[in-house]
């Protein structure tokens, strides 16, 4: 499955010019980076007469794909290609796929793929149109231009994934996500090679699948927000369109309060439930001892089966603290009866006849990894989300479970909606080579699944929580293991960044859409001085115990226009560490902490006019007392010069104030200013 190590094949000439591996990554701007690349001399001119032919075996998805990458290449150079649409074989055409058998859209299909490009043609092969579709999206990202001409360099790449589980679960449950947004996503997703979308669709908090058989869950769980069958249809075809698994989630035994406000008898307290409005964990539980909760699943996972082809089926299974359980006397009686020590068993119980039920519809079970207890049978997969972290690698019930026989998927490390740093998620390896694992063990590890958990998250911004970063953790999950340069991930991504918003992404958009909302103003540059060196806070410390907001709170403020990457605050930090080492000329800094310095001015008649700006004053008054005490400490550092009594302390005084959060953001450049007082502690 996995590719033993990562080798570029370098040609002579790169070797006569003495280019390392970093400066061909750079030339070439790839995100995934293939697994193997030999350049060649010269580039391919590409003309309006640019043409694609198709030959050999393939699905039909692939002339749909191949005239779709005509078309955004057509986009990309403003050429107006001949050339309209895709359909089968080309006479002396530019592009050449050769396909030799259709592919599925399964687990383990081959998304393999060879491409040669050479001066004066382009050859694309792979043995299935999947593998075809994931070299095309190579193709594109390699389009340039050199001497005023749109080219592609002459090379070859011989490329396949390292994992084959590359996924993105999305929360529709707590937050509904429109069919506009799972599309793009979906077109984002094939960009980066990755190929299963994970549709969480039921929580506490809404019930979001078009049953038939159960219209009170429409009607009572779901605030008039699902998705009809026609939605569902036209979401996997689109996915399938791009080689894209779509996989279900019911979240069961727990997470079930939408499912009990319609049938609340199935529940294991005999109470009124009403739909959760906050975040967290809650204690309604589906009845493990009551035979209609198995009759009600068994009607309502036919429906899911019958929707989703795909054999996998996820029950979630995860955060039960059992409760209403213990609460039950009914049920302690039903697990003294049946040898049931804990409620960990009892759970047990009801994931084996649930995974009866799927059985019945040709369905694999998968659930997160509360679910792997020595009863639970080995065909079902683990899906890893809690464990010890070691260095940047979580992978603690990922390992349990390859030991125990289990296929697993890892997800703790890619909770993209923790709001942490690209770099973070991006040094997180499902299966190191170091890791203490036989071959077999280590073969049962299928690959990674990034969480976009929607409890702070809507339509309107989900794409700034998941772009660009999904990119990297794309890279990790198919590039080789060796492509760990984070320096030069950040490069590539804020470039992939930008052809990720052709797709329609509003992931850059939609920030400038919030600070204008904010401000009742399109004078927002002082906003956006101040929003590009925060981030939000992390993890789930921007909600403390979910009580914060609602499922109606608004989610258009100040946190929301901020993003988990701060490029600004990030650039300024190495700038500071390479201005110490003597590689950067002080002006540079001293131009950025200039207009730093002046800002908080500029911000507080914007403020004065927005009340939902006042969260950010005290942000934007000590950013630019930071600024202040940058110029000061560089003026004293270029002219030798002694900071007066004192100087020091006050400096560390506004840093531990500048540390509190404002409008739930904090500020990047802290550590920056810090190193240059640090410059001039001691004279």
């Amino acid at each position: 499955m996995m590719k033993k190590s990562f080798q570029y094949q370098l040609t002579l000439i790169f070797l006569l010019f003495g280019l390392s591996l970093s400066a061909q990554e750079t030339a070439l701007n790839l995100m995934p980076v293939p697994e193997q690349i030999e350049m060649g001399e010269g580039h391919f001119v590409i003309t309006k007469r640019f043409s694609i032919s198709l030959t050999g075996t393939y699905h039909e998805r692939l002339a749909h794909e191949a005239t779709r990458f005509l078309r955004r290449l057509d986009q990309k150079t403003a050429l107006f290609f001949d050339q309209h649409k895709v359909s089968g074989e080309r006479t002396n055409a530019s592009l050449t796929i050769t396909v030799e058998r259709p592919g599925e859209v399964r687990l383990h299909e081959d998304e393999s793929y060879q491409l040669r490009v050479g001066t004066e043609s382009i050859e694309l092969n792979a043995q299935t149109d999947i593998g075809a579709i994931r070299g095309l999206e190579t193709l594109l990202q390699l389009a340039g231009a050199t001497n005023g001409q749109s080219t592609f360099p002459v090379l070859t790449i011989n490329d396949s994934p390292r994992f084959h589980w590359r996924g993105l679960m999305m929360d529709v449950a707590r937050h509904f996500m429109p069919m506009d947004v799972l599309y793009r996503n979906l077109d984002a997703m094939a960009a980066v090679k990755l190929n299963v979308l994970h549709l969480h669709l039921v929580d506490d908090q809404g019930f979001r699948f078009p049953t038939k058989a159960f219209p009170e869950l429409l009607e009572l769980s779901s605030d008039g927000q699902y998705y009809t069958r026609e939605d569902l249809d036209d979401i996997i075809a689109y996915a399938h369109q791009r080689g894209i698994r779509v996989i279900p989630e019911i979240d069961v035994p727990g997470h079930a309060t939408a499912i009990l406000v319609a049938f609340p008898e199935l529940g294991s307290k005999d109470t009124t439930y009403t739909l959760e409005r906050y975040s967290g964990i809650f204690d309604p539980t589906l009845d493990p001892t009551n035979d209609a909760v198995y009759d009600f699943l068994d009607q309502l996972f036919a429906e899911v089966a019958e929707v989703f082809p795909d054999p996998y089926f996820h029950i979630g299974g995860d955060e039960n603290l059992g409760r209403h359980w213990n609460e039950n006397k009914d049920i302690q009686a039903f697990m003294k009866a049946n040898n049931l020590a804990t409620n960990h068993d009892l759970q047990t119980y009801f994931n084996i006849r649930v995974q009866k039920i799927l059985n019945k519809y040709g369905k694999h079970t998968m659930g997160w990894d509360e679910i792997m207890t020595p009863e639970m049978p080995k065909s079902a997969i683990i899906h890893s989300w809690r464990g010890n972290w070691e260095g940047l690698v979580a992978k603690q019930t990922l390992y349990d479970a390859a030991r125990a026989g289990y296929e697993t998927v890892l997800s703790n490390g890619y909770y993209l909606d923790l709001m942490m740093p690209a770099s973070q998620h991006y040094l997180v390896d499902p299966a190191p080579a170091d890791m203490d694992l036989t071959p077999a063990e280590r073969s049962r590890i299928l690959g990674g699944e990034m969480c976009m958990w929607s409890e702070l998250v809507v339509p309107e911004t989900i794409d700034s929580r998941l772009w660009p970063r999904a990119a990297a953790v794309a890279e990790r999950l198919w590039s080789p293991e060796d492509v760990q340069d984070v320096q030069d991930m950040y490069r590539r991504l804020a470039i992939i960044s930008l052809q990720l918003e052709q797709l329609g992404l509003k992931h850059i958009s939609s920030r400038n859409v919030i600070l204008r909302k904010l401000a009742k103003s399109k004078d927002i540059e002082p906003l956006k001085v101040l929003v590009e060196v925060v981030e939000p806070m992390k993890g789930y410390t921007r909600n403390t115990n979910g009580t914060l907001y609602t499922t109606f709170s608004p989610f258009m403020l100040w946190a929301d226009a901020a993003t988990a990457d701060a490029t600004v605050a990030r650039v300024f930090n190495e700038d500071v560490e390479r201005y110490l080492s003597g590689s950067l000329e002080a002006n540079q800094l001293r131009t950025q902490l200039d207009l730093w310095s002046k800002n908080h001015k500029k911000v507080l008649p914007i403020i004065n006019r927005s009340p939902a700006l006042l969260e950010i004053e005290s942000l934007s008054e000590n950013f630019s007392r930071l600024a202040v005490i940058g110029l000061e400490a560089i003026g004293l550092i270029e002219s030798g010069g002694k900071p007066s009594s004192g100087w020091v302390t006050q400096c560390q005084q506004v840093l531990e104030e500048a540390r509190e959060n404002g409008g739930r953001t904090e500020l990047q450049v802290i550590s920056g200013i810090a190193m240059l007082v640090d410059e001039l502690k001691g004279l």
